[in-house]
């Protein structure tokens, strides 16, 4: 399996760190990679694996999502749930995170959420937006440490609170190409939550129609339009 190999960037705890072509796998193999994972999340990564999306490492988070995958990999080895390997790993993630000077910071001015939120968004995407929906590149990072560390790809209100009323966040870290997939997936998600459809499936028909489109890319502008009319 060559393709989703990128780069080697280090050995740790006898596990070798790979970059991978993150969109790649999320094409062919399973589009619920996000920005890392290990063997007991995905059978198809080798055990003494540990996978981070090449566009995870732009900045300088790769040393937080090592640690959480050390943690992880260890607990559900030792037969511990994915959810709680993951909640745990989480925790892990988040107190190394508050270490560094931007949290410290930020936890300052975490009373004045505008701010903090002034400082997340990145970029509007005036083309993708309407008068009812705004959509927003953001610092991923900082959204990672200051609200939720599992962030990743993007979110709505409907699935993550601290997101304002009618906007659409997407990571900065996506590899551009991909911004409109991750973006008809949360168009058609936060819809159907709008409408009291529980997240779990609104979040598996959600997959069905990005899966559809990444692999039927001329009608990706067409849906994103249709969607973004039936938002409300």
């Amino acid at each position: 399996m060559k393709k989703p190999y990128i780069k080697k960037i280090l050995e740790v705890a006898g596990f070798k760190v790979w970059l991978v072509n993150g969109y790649w796998i999320r094409k062919n193999l399973c589009d619920d990679f996000t920005n890392y994972s290990q063997h007991y999340q995905f059978k198809f990564i080798p055990k003494d694996e540990f996978w981070i999306d090449r566009e995870a490492s732009k900045r300088k988070e790769i040393k937080y999502y090592i640690q959480a995958l050390l943690m992880m990999n260890s607990l559900m080895e030792a037969g511990v749930s994915r959810k709680k390997a993951a909640k745990i790993a989480d925790e892990v993630e988040k107190a190394e995170r508050a270490k560094s000077k931007v949290v410290k910071k930020l936890e300052e001015e975490r009373q004045d959420k505008e701010r903090v939120i002034k400082k997340i968004h990145k970029k509007f995407l005036k083309k993708l937006s309407n008068d009812k929906l705004k959509v927003w590149i953001i610092r991923g990072d900082i959204v990672r440490a200051m609200f939720y560390t599992d962030f990743t790809q993007g979110g709505h209100e409907f699935v993550y609170k601290f997101i304002p009323k009618g906007e659409v966040w997407i990571d900065d870290d996506l590899y551009k190409k991909e911004v409109p997939y991750v973006l008809i997936h949360e168009l058609h998600e936060r819809r159907l939550m709008s409408l009291g459809m529980r997240y779990d499936p609104a979040h598996d028909d959600a997959n069905a129609i990005e899966f559809y489109c990444r692999h039927h890319p001329n009608v990706i502008k067409k849906r994103i339009k249709s969607e973004l009319k039936m938002n409300k």
